[in-house]
């Protein structure tokens, strides 16, 4: 089986680290890829890093017709059996591609929790005929997605996946982020892992930061992550007096050894493709109090493998905080259900169940 991946952002964020964990599935798995990728990008340095084969292109825009050349061309070179797009500019380029000639079946990978809109240019690259799959990361957006297309038995959904075995480091330091950013040792920390974009919704998160304060003063606030929005969350946790209180530490490289500092981790997002975040929190051990936004309620079941309300909530957020806190046995029950729910999250088992998509496809 050959298969050719497109990535197609300057950025790596989630959706890119799952490209990253299924070629390195696939490989095991004796599957041939290629990776056509944005030039100069974070994903064209990972695959010189280990080895797999790649060219560029721009990518500048969906509809680029230098990029629908290269992908044309590389199919003539690399005779793919399926082109596997994770991404609108990918998607746009490769339908692009079909129409000057280029005929490989088309895998779509979709992430985002919003409806397909019902412009012309819209439903015609996602109910063209080349894609004989969408793959859906969570049942939400399989539901959401379905309104958009005209075959619906396309729509397969394949939850994405994490490395559980990066969060089996013993003998971790939860005191580290205390060190690093002189934070008081008596406060607890209660922290995101998210990029600082809009969807996130971290201005809910520093509500719920406000809120709790009122309350008590033993807790501190750590946003992990970079992003555009930054300086208007700083802004926003200074005009609501709690700049003491809340640390930015910009992007922190490694994760499974920051999880585990956090005494609760809060996600606040409006929309949600899954949240792979919150599946390293389950990993990590530590107890999850979350909003309800796309498909975290697949993950985050209330009161069983973490606490959830309705976005927006930052008061309830803050109740749901306190209870984790204060109530030993809740905690812990959270904490062993959602590492047992976790483990139907590898990136193995995401990787399996792709191969699966394509063998319906292939009819191999």
């Amino acid at each position: 089986m050959k298969i050719l991946h497109l990535s197609s952002e300057a950025s790596w964020r989630g959706g890119e680290q799952q490209i990253a964990y299924l070629l390195k599935e696939q490989l095991k798995a004796k599957v041939q890829v290629m990776v056509l990728c944005r030039k100069n990008s974070p994903f064209e340095r990972f695959c010189q890093k280990e080895n797999i084969p790649y060219q560029t292109a721009s990518f500048s825009h969906q509809y680029h017709l230098g990029t629908a050349t290269s992908i044309k061309k590389l199919c003539k070179a690399f005779k793919p059996d399926l082109l596997h797009l994770h991404s609108s500019k990918s998607h746009g380029a490769a339908i692009l591609a079909n129409l000057l000639g280029n005929k490989t079946p088309i895998i779509l990978s979709r992430r985002v929790d919003f409806p397909i809109k019902k412009s012309w240019p819209t439903q015609f690259k996602y109910n063209h005929y080349s894609i004989k799959k969408i793959i859906c990361v969570s049942e939400t957006i399989r539901k959401i997605t379905e309104k958009g297309i005209k075959h619906p038995e396309k729509l397969v959904t394949v939850h994405s996946g994490i490395d559980l075995q990066k969060f089996s480091l013993e003998n971790t330091d939860k005191g580290l982020l205390h060190h690093q950013f002189e934070i008081p040792k008596e406060r607890k920390l209660i922290g995101n892992t998210s990029a600082l974009a809009p969807h996130k919704d971290y201005f809910t998160f520093i509500d719920t930061a406000h809120s709790l304060l009122q309350k008590r003063k033993d807790l501190h606030f750590m946003i992990i992550g970079k992003g555009a929005l930054r300086p208007k969350l700083e802004a926003y946790v200074h005009q609501k007096g709690i700049t003491e209180y809340v640390t930015f530490t910009g992007f922190l490289n490694d994760i499974p050894k920051v999880l585990p500092c956090l005494n609760v981790f809060l996600m606040t997002s409006e929309t949600e493709g899954l949240g792979t975040s919150v599946l390293d929190a389950f990993a990590a051990k530590v107890p999850v109090v979350a909003t309800a936004g796309g498909g975290i309620p697949e993950m985050v079941i209330h009161k069983k493998t973490g606490m959830l309300a309705p976005i927006k909530s930052f008061e309830l957020l803050a109740d749901h905080v306190l209870e984790v806190l204060d109530s030993i046995e809740l905690r812990q029950s959270i904490i062993k259900n959602a590492s047992e729910k976790a483990k139907g999250f590898s990136k193995e088992n995401t990787a399996i169940k792709n191969l699966e998509v394509y063998r319906e496809v292939l009819h191999v």
